[in-house]
């Protein structure tokens, strides 16, 4: 199969590596300097430094070759979500194309799949997610993530382009869900982080994981998702992932928060995009809208935003009232 590359970011390259030990791949580079840098080094020295490429592997600047290469295959968009639409934008239009990124679109609130319907509505579309970071992809240890659209057929090929060996591929007719999970989950790693950087101890981080798994849900199966997807890899398993692990950008901006520096400082310090950050504001607002109540994505944007220190937020959520746990 021929597999199209749109993005040479960490996650992009890993899978495209993954790829490439089976498949005939093109990962396309923004910057002409970076693509070339690959191209001679046979790996990618920003993200990945330590990963050599597989032979099936090759490089370019020229978006119009890359997509190209795909055209007969699958185009796979790895770029962070606010350059989705854009990338979207100048595809052909019965392209078959899946997404890597997390999180809702800024000004619009979309969704990937919302995107998509817009920018290529004769397209097969899809997301790819699930609870992986890129370094455990790229060094071939096992990963199990979600292919989810409503084209069976598209899922489908994603399978035979990914599963192999350690990489196991699980397909979803609820793409709805599997993003909402991808977005929210995000916020709530920025929680767990503050409350690991308070050394609020590991009953609070339990209860955090499992409070907030109940938003999620709340606010998925208000948007249309099924119940069921928020138990599985992109709800529960991607939470956990990104709530507790080492690698988790959005845990880490917790832990920055939770010391006193401010939102603009941690993101700079962190160096990488924390998508929490930016899908944020539009979970506020479209648990607002829909009347789901999400007290801790609340607590979370009131630090971000620097309306509430940390330890306040934190003991605001305490004061809540008891209510049933269902």
């Amino acid at each position: 199969m021929r597999l199209a590359f749109l993005g040479a970011g960490a996650w992009g390259t890993a899978l495209a590596m993954a790829a490439a030990r089976r498949h005939d791949v093109v990962l396309w580079a923004r910057d002409p300097a970076q693509a070339g840098q690959m191209a001679a080094e046979r790996c990618n020295r920003r993200y990945l430094p330590d990963q050599r490429w597989p032979d099936g592997l090759a490089v370019t600047a020229d978006f119009e070759r890359a997509v190209a290469h795909g055209a007969e295959g699958l185009t796979i968009v790895a770029t962070p979500m606010a350059a989705l639409r854009g990338t979207l934008g100048r595809l052909p239009a019965t392209v078959r194309v899946v997404w890597l990124c997390k999180g809702f679109e800024a000004g619009t609130g979309l969704l990937g799949h919302e995107v998509a319907a817009e920018v290529l509505p004769r397209a097969a579309a899809g997301v790819l997610s699930g609870p992986s970071f890129a370094q455990e992809v790229a060094s071939g240890l096992p990963t199990a993530l979600v292919a989810a659209s409503f084209d069976a057929s598209l899922s489908q090929q994603v399978v035979e382009a990914f599963h192999h060996g350690a990489l196991r591929i699980y397909t979803s007719a609820d793409p709805v869900g599997v993003e909402i999970g991808g977005a929210v989950k995000n916020v709530l790693a920025i929680a767990t982080g503050i409350s690991d950087g308070l050394g609020l101890g590991l009953n609070a981080r339990a209860a955090l994981v499992t409070r907030g798994l109940a938003e999620m849900t709340r606010l998925g199966i208000r948007m249309g998702a099924q119940a069921e997807t928020f138990m599985g890899l992109t709800g529960l398993g991607d939470l956990v992932l990104t709530a507790t692990g080492d690698l988790s950008r959005n845990r880490k901006l917790g832990l920055l928060l939770a010391q006193g520096a401010t939102t603009e400082q941690s993101l700079s310090n962190l160096g990488h995009v924390a998508e929490g950050a930016y899908s944020l504001g539009t979970v506020i607002e479209r648990s607002r809208a829909l009347h789901v109540d999400m007290p801790v994505a609340e607590a979370v944007h009131a630090v971000v935003s620097g309306a509430a220190t940390a330890r306040v937020a934190v003991e605001q959520l305490l004061q809540r009232d008891p209510r049933p746990e269902a």
